[in-house]
């Protein structure tokens, strides 16, 4: 494949797969609004998610390396998944889906700081203005009121730091283990927990058959989503692919009016401008050292 084929490859992966997620979570709200069992839907999710995962690992001969499960940076990373998945539902049962989205895309923000704390790495008085800016639209977006953020805003937040600390230990990830067998260790947890949660805190409700179909086709999706995001950072370098991760926020705000006609106020939109102006240009303030933090 040529470099321009391999880069356009590439983009469109990374703009199929953020549009597959939004997808995939709009059918979840839409589930989790009809039952009023964000637990349930989320297990149900998850438990095809892993159905979708395990036929993966299997189709691509990854079973081979599946004693990478049980490695400690996999179980690790997929208990920040866990968490982020229901910091994510928690915020997206109680706000707009653009605001989850725009307040949760501070994450790559967050592991730039990390970045910096914990293995030294040089910020530079711009890239620490960017990352400022990035976090001003997080509350321009959140809009706290004289009483604080809502809860709702809260949890969005929340879902950015476990984000961040999941895509800290994928750097550390060995080489090794195969991504379908990481991406299997992380849905394994998310359907473990998640079944938990729906056991402890919720009767079991019997969907319908179109809520079944829903969420077969939910889990489905999501994992598709992976794999695009897979093929976009293997196929083609970070720095060409990673602007478009922001394309999260177009198919956000995209899906709020089309599905719940929610329509951002100014400063929400104003917010989520200055996320995504910020994110994209700390992808050009020192290319190498914000791929690596990306990748």
């Amino acid at each position: 494949m040529t470099s321009a084929r391999s880069h356009w490859f590439g983009i469109a992966a990374m703009v199929l797969a953020t549009g597959l997620f939004i997808v995939s979570d709009s059918l979840m709200k839409l589930t989790a609004q009809a039952l009023e069992q964000p637990f349930q839907v989320l297990f149900m999710r998850c438990f095809f998610g892993l159905v979708s995962c395990a036929c993966l690992v299997l189709v691509t001969g990854q079973f081979r390396k599946i004693g990478g499960v049980l490695h400690w940076r996999p179980l690790l990373r997929g208990s920040c998944e866990a968490a982020s998945t229901f910091f994510y539902m928690a915020a997206l049962a109680n706000m707009p889906i653009a605001d989850a989205i725009a307040i949760g895309q501070t994450a790559p923000l967050l592991v730039i700081i990390a970045v910096a704390v914990i293995f030294r790495e040089r910020i530079g008085a711009i890239r620490l203005a960017l990352v400022c800016a990035g976090f001003l639209g997080a509350v321009l977006v959140a809009q706290p009121t004289g009483s604080g953020l809502s809860p709702a805003a809260i949890y969005a937040f929340l879902t950015a730091m476990s984000v961040a600390m999941r895509d800290l230990l994928t750097r550390g990830v060995p080489s090794s283990i195969p991504t379908f067998v990481v991406l299997l260790a992380s849905t394994f947890i998310l359907t473990l927990t998640t079944g938990a949660a729906t056991l402890a805190f919720h009767p079991w409700i019997p969907p319908s058959p179109s809520q079944w179909l829903t969420m077969v086709a939910s889990g489905f999706i999501v994992t598709i989503g992976q794999m695009a995001i897979f093929l976009a950072y293997r196929r083609t370098p970070a720095s060409v692919v990673a602007p478009y991760y922001y394309s999260f926020t177009v198919w956000a705000v995209t899906a709020g009016f089309v599905v719940w006609r929610e329509v951002p106020n100014s400063l929400a939109v104003a917010g989520m401008i200055l996320i995504v102006g910020s994110g994209l240009a700390l992808l050009f303030v020192n290319p190498r050292k914000v791929q690596e933090a990306v990748a």
